[in-house]
C-alpha cells in the first residue's frame, strides 16, 4: 500500500525582494493529521511561508503542493478545504458574533454548528453581541471561530492565541485537540513555545529566511540540546554551571566537595524554549564543555 501524499509539501522555496531573500530556499513536509509548529522570531520569514501556502503571496521559486494544489493555482473548491486563522483581530462590524458565524457558514457545504463553534471558542455569553462592541481578545476568538466553520482539512492558525487570557488558550489548546482528533492537519505559528510544545507533533525553526531545525517536538535540536544543566555559585561567589547525562552525581559531588548544598542549586532540564533561543542564537553547539571530572575536582 503505498503512503498517503503529504498535506503540504514544499521544496526549496524561495521569496526575494530584489537581492533581499525573505525565504531563503526552504523544504519541509506536513503529513496528514499532524499539527506542525512553524517557530522563529519577528521577521524570520514564517508570516510570509505561510501567505505563499495559503495562496495569498506568490513565490519567487521552489516547489509547492497544499492539497495536492500548487496554491498560486488554487480556486474556490481548494480554498473552501483550507481554514485561515490571520495574525491580524476581526474587523469592527454591526452584526454580531452569531450573525457572523451563520453568514460565513453558508459558503460551505458541511458546515460545523454555528452554536458549536461559538462554544468551542468560549464566546457562549457573548454570542448576541456586536462584534465592534467586543475586546480585542474576544474579537482573535471570532477569528479563530471563522477559521474552523467550515470543517477544514487544513488549519492555518497565525499567532491564534495573541490577546487570550490564560483560561482562554487552556481552553484553545482543547479545541485544537479535538481538531486534531477529527483528523485536521493544522500548521501552526506561535510565539508561546509552551504552546507549540503542548499542541504540536513537529517543529521547524526558521530565522533569517532559513530553516535551521526540523524534528519531533521533544528532539528538535539534536540530544545534546537536551542534556540537563546543572547551575551553582562556587565557593567564590561565582556562577558555574555544566551540562551532564549524570546531574544527581554533578550534585552529590558538588555538595561532598563543598561540605553542603552549593548557594543557587539549579537543575534545569531544557524545555523546547530553551532549546529555540540556543539556536536563534547560535549558540546551541557553543554550550559549555567543562567535564564532571573538571567540576568536581
Amino acid at each position: 500500500m503505498m503512503p498517503a501524499a503529504p498535506v503540504v509539501r514544499v521544496r526549496d522555496l524561495r521569496k526575494s525582494y530584489g537581492s533581499l531573500d525573505a525565504v531563503g530556499g526552504i523544504s519541509f513536509e506536513i503529513q496528514e493529521g499532524e499539527t506542525f509548529a512553524l517557530l522563529g522570531p519577528n521577521g524570520a520569514g514564517k508570516s510570509t511561508t505561510i501567505e505563499m501556502l495559503e495562496g495569498y503571496r506568490d513565490r519567487t521559486s521552489g516547489e509547492v503542493s497544499v492539497l495536492g494544489v500548487d496554491p498560486q493555482r488554487g480556486g474556490l473548491r481548494w480554498k473552501a478545504r483550507l481554514g485561515i486563522v490571520l495574525q491580524s483581530a476581526a474587523e469592527s462590524g454591526n452584526i454580531t458574533v452569531t450573525e457572523q458565524l451563520t453568514h460565513f457558514a453558508g459558503f460551505y457545504s458541511n458546515p460545523r454548528s454555528v452554536g458549536e463553534v461559538i462554544e468551542a471558542v468560549g464566546l457562549q455569553e457573548k454570542a448576541k453581541t456586536r462584534i465592534s462592541k467586543l475586546s480585542g481578545g474576544q474579537r482573535r476568538r471570532v477569528d479563530v471561530a471563522l477559521g474552523i466553520i467550515g470543517r477544514p482539512e487544513l488549519l492555518f492558525l497565525d499567532e491564534p492565541t495573541t490577546g487570550f487570557d490564560p483560561e482562554a488558550r487552556h481552553q484553545f489548546w482543547d479545541l485544537v485537540r479535538r481538531l486534531k482528533m477529527e483528523g485536521t492537519t493544522i500548521l501552526l505559528t506561535t510565539h508561546y513555545l509552551d504552546e507549540a510544545a503542548q499542541l504540536g507533533d513537529r517543529a521547524g525553526v526558521i530565522n533569517e529566511g532559513r530553516l535551521i531545525a526540523i524534528g519531533a517536538i521533544d528532539e528538535i535540536g539534536g540530544s545534546a540540546a537536551r542534556v540537563p544543566l546543572v547551575r551553582w555559585r562556587d565557593g567564590t561567589g561565582a556562577r558555574r554551571e555544566i551540562r551532564t547525562l549524570e546531574p544527581a552525581r554533578v550534585v552529590a559531588g558538588l555538595v561532598a566537595s563543598m561540605d553542603g548544598e552549593p548557594a543557587d542549586l539549579e537543575v534545569i532540564r531544557p524545555s523546547l524554549e530553551d532549546v529555540y533561543l540556543d539556536l536563534v542564537r547560535g549558540t546551541l553547539e557553543n554550550s559549555s564543555t567543562e567535564s564532571d571530572e573538571d567540576v568536581l575536582a
